[in-house]
């Protein structure tokens, strides 16, 4: 057994107890293992400002159509308690209510949009209150594809994004095809996972 002159001995373990090192190349893979996503694979996941599927309209008119006839069902039964009333002012107030559901439907498909940025998902909605939304993709949390019945009935889907925060901080975006709504998910997911590793850097 030799002795070094500071005192090593030079063992048959020596080799064991050396250190493993990975080589990292420039480009940020480990040797033997998969990296995230770099700055090129975010561009990639992006796009540009997108509207929603049309047939979210009709979607929006057929949900609005039960209100109105419980609205146009509660007017007319009181018109009709009163002496002088008419139970046909039901029926009026239900279309009303209805032609104004339609309407306010096709605002509402007019003013909605949203962009999937590199850092955050953007979203904007809303008729009589414009409403703006930032989504930082480091702050969600999971991502679901969801469909409805009655969007099942005409081929759409939602994405909804659970983000960490207070209550109420969860958006959705409506009006997709199924397949739209399966590749967005996906392309938030990775770029969730991509801004995790980049925070935790």
């Amino acid at each position: 057994m030799d002795t070094d002159a500071d005192g090593a001995t030079d063992g048959p373990f020596d080799d064991a107890l050396t250190p493993a090192v990975r080589a990292v190349p420039d480009d940020g893979t480990v040797e033997g293992g998969v990296a995230g996503p770099g700055p090129g694979d975010v561009t990639e996941l992006t796009g540009p400002r997108r509207t929603l599927d049309p047939g979210i309209q009709v979607v929006w008119v057929l949900k609005g159509v039960v209100p109105s006839l419980v609205l146009g069902g509660i007017v007319g039964v009181a018109f009709a308690l009163l002496p002088v009333g008419s139970p046909g002012v039901g029926a009026a107030v239900a279309l009303v209510a209805f032609v104004l559901s339609a309407v306010l439907s096709v605002l509402r498909y007019r003013s909605w949009a949203y962009e999937v940025r590199e850092d955050s998902l953007y979203l904007e909605r809303g008729v009589i209150t414009h409403v703006r939304t930032v989504a930082p993709y480091v702050r969600i949390q999971h991502v679901d594809a969801s469909r409805g019945p009655i969007e099942r009935a005409f081929g759409l889907a939602s994405t909804v994004v659970y983000t960490a925060g207070s209550r109420g901080a969860d958006v959705s975006i409506p009006g997709l095809s199924p397949a739209d709504a399966e590749d967005l998910q996906a392309r938030l997911k990775r770029l969730a996972i991509a801004a995790e590793g980049e925070d935790a850097v």
